[in-house]
């Protein structure tokens, strides 16, 4: 019974919600991030070499994201609702005009994303959790950055219906070269709505920058369908970005106990959640719609954990200089750690565990236009991290 109950809490920690269904966001405090004069600086070992850290802000409460700015400035999202401007070893005062977020459990403020014409429209787009009385569901807004402040912040996407009572809102923000916006959700704990198209639980959905569908979508003139869906069959995704070469979109998803994915999602494709998973439930009992491991006509995915990390934010190494170039790197909540993937074109070809002995929850893992990796650790006393990879420059 004790190992259950360990089991089921660390799964709980990994989707980043209290065991005890009580409401993190709202209850964390306001905090006074700092950027030190000197930061600390450690170097440890991997396989490829050794590679530096170091802590470039402590005091952060529950980061969930950042995004670079053009001039190297980064902006970092706190899960309890507030944006911020960080670098030039500074940290800025939460910016004014962001939208007030739904803070139980898992909600709150998550992903934020620059707009690729930036330098012309200075258009920041957020994703968060949105309450609906005594439920939620992500939604997406975009405001210009003017100063110190959100300016016209404009809703361009909700997901419906509204079901989530603080579990399973996703969500990350990534645009293709086209343009086109993805962003990956949650099912809302409701299993078996992932497998309905005519609701957005579960679901990436592909939209033009205003919130409007594109003509080419999948699932556009369907009867029964929603037009913003591009593939299904999803639990929570958590990571999504672009691979440097194919330029294709690679997603993370959180399984149950066991069963965290990888994807490439494909236009139209059932990625089979519940009916096929190698997880079980929290409880160790069989996810009860789920029909085994696979299925005709769903998609199996690119790469599976048994054993569950609580995969996160993720993203590609592009440093020709460095043995880490071309790798994949995904935070892990549940295991604390962060996960370095040698590709051989689609396929994982060997894993390496970093910051083990940190015990950190990574939850956000960005490449710096400095060819550096950049990560967040979600705490009461969340960090802001640079990794230099080996064999990069100081």
């Amino acid at each position: 019974m004790r190992t259950l109950i360990a089991l089921t809490a660390l799964a709980l920690a990994g989707c980043g919600a209290r065991p005890t269904g009580g409401g993190e966001a709202a209850a964390a405090p306001v905090a006074s991030p700092n950027w030190p004069a000197t930061p600390a600086t450690e170097t440890l070992t991997s396989e490829k070499g050794p590679f530096r850290v170091t802590e470039l802000v402590t005091g952060l409460v529950h980061p969930w994201s950042l995004a670079f700015l053009p001039d190297g400035r980064m902006l970092v999202t706190e899960r309890p609702g507030r944006l911020r401007i960080i670098g030039n070893g500074a940290v800025s005062a939460p910016l004014a005009g962001v939208p007030a977020v739904y803070g139980e459990g898992q909600g709150g403020l998550l992903d934020v994303a620059v707009s690729p014409q930036f330098a012309e429209d200075r258009l920041v787009y957020l994703s968060y959790a949105e309450a609906d009385g005594d439920n939620a569901g992500t939604a997406v807004a975009r405001a210009r950055l003017e100063g110190d402040a959100l300016q016209g912040l404009t809703v361009i996407y909700r997901q419906s219906p509204k079901l989530s009572q603080g579990a399973h809102f996703g969500s990350r923000l990534v645009f293709d070269d086209q343009g086109f916006l993805f962003v990956t959700q949650g099912e809302h704990n409701k299993r078996a709505m992932a497998q309905d198209l005519d609701k957005l639980q579960g679901k990436l959905v592909r939209l033009r920058p205003d919130g409007s569908v594109p003509d080419d979508n999948p699932f556009v003139g369907r009867p029964y369908a929603r037009p913003a869906i591009w593939s299904y069959g999803h639990r929570n995704m958590q990571g999504a970005a672009l691979h440097p070469v194919t330029r294709a979109l690679w997603t993370s998803e959180h399984g149950p106990r066991g069963g965290d994915e990888l994807n490439i999602p494909q236009a139209g494709r059932n990625y089979g959640w519940p009916i096929i998973t190698y997880g079980i439930n929290y409880s160790g009992l069989p996810i009860p719609e789920a029909k085994g491991e696979a299925a005709d006509g769903l998609e199996q995915p690119l790469h599976y954990w048994k054993v569950s990390p609580g995969l996160s934010g993720m993203a590609f190494l592009a440093d020709g200089g460095s043995a880490w170039n071309g790798n994949l790197f995904l935070g892990a909540l549940a295991t604390r750690e962060l996960i370095r993937l040698e590709l051989d074109g689609d396929r994982v070809a060997h894993e390496e565990r970093l910051l083990t002995a940190r015990k950190w929850r990574i939850r956000d893992v960005r490449q710096g236009p400095d060819g550096k990796l950049y990560v967040l650790t979600d705490e009461d006393d969340g960090r802001l991290l640079r990794i230099d990879p080996p064999g990069s420059t100081p």
